[in-house]
């Protein structure tokens, strides 16, 4: 179910220079950093990418969303960490990105972290905005 932009709570803005080999910062200057391609993709790898920036996006919101899920259910989550992989290739129309979600619960047993993982990734903002479009695996 999409928002209507009534419903915004938070923006965030972020503005480009030169896409994937030059510069990104937001409007209020907490982020401001350098892009490259990586070494990988022919370029010099001394920035960031985007696909780390999407990761650590994505593995923060899904971290939230364990936090929601793990309060629903009463389940001790104290000490998770949660890692996303984006990783970025050639397909028919250019290039995807496909991605990779784990999560280490060191309070739970291995059915009740998958438990939360998949309940996580329905409601995580960034699996709602992905889902359909590129493939998110739950690692």
């Amino acid at each position: 179910m999409t928002i209507q932009q009534s419903d915004v709570l938070y923006t965030a803005v972020a503005t480009a220079e030169n896409g994937r080999d030059g510069r990104v910062a937001t409007d209020d200057g907490k982020l401001d950093v350098v892009v490259n391609p990586p070494k990988e993709m022919g370029g010099s790898g001394a920035g960031t990418n985007p696909e780390q920036l999407f990761a650590a996006g994505y593995s923060a919101c899904f971290q939230g969303a364990l936090g929601v899920v793990a309060r629903q259910e009463k389940a001790d989550i104290s000490g998770s960490t949660v890692t996303a992989k984006v990783g970025i290739g050639k397909n028919d129309d250019g290039f995807g990105i496909i991605v990779g979600i784990s999560a280490a619960i060191p309070n739970v047993d291995a059915a009740t972290a998958r438990d939360l993982l998949e309940k996580a990734h329905q409601v995580c903002p960034y699996s709602k905005a992905t889902r359909g479009n590129i493939s998110v695996m739950l690692l």
